[in-house]
């Protein structure tokens, strides 16, 4: 499954190959994509300063029940 694939950093760390972009997305609209696509199986959330929306993926995190 794609969720499960990994790319390796140079320093050994393994990441998701596949991510949650979350760019254009509202500070409010966000926080619900998040809690979604952690809910599906997504370990990875693409964000930026830049995109303006980081205390709502912030809280989408703190609310998806991932540990």
């Amino acid at each position: 499954m794609i969720l499960e694939e990994t790319y390796t950093l140079s320093n050994g760390v393994k990441i998701p190959k596949l991510g949650l972009g979350t760019w254009f997305i509202s500070n409010q609209d966000v926080v619900q994509a998040v809690k979604d696509a952690a809910g599906i199986g997504y370990r990875h959330i693409d964000t930026a300063q830049a995109y303006r929306n980081e205390s709502g993926v912030g809280d989408g995190i703190r609310a998806c029940g991932v540990n």
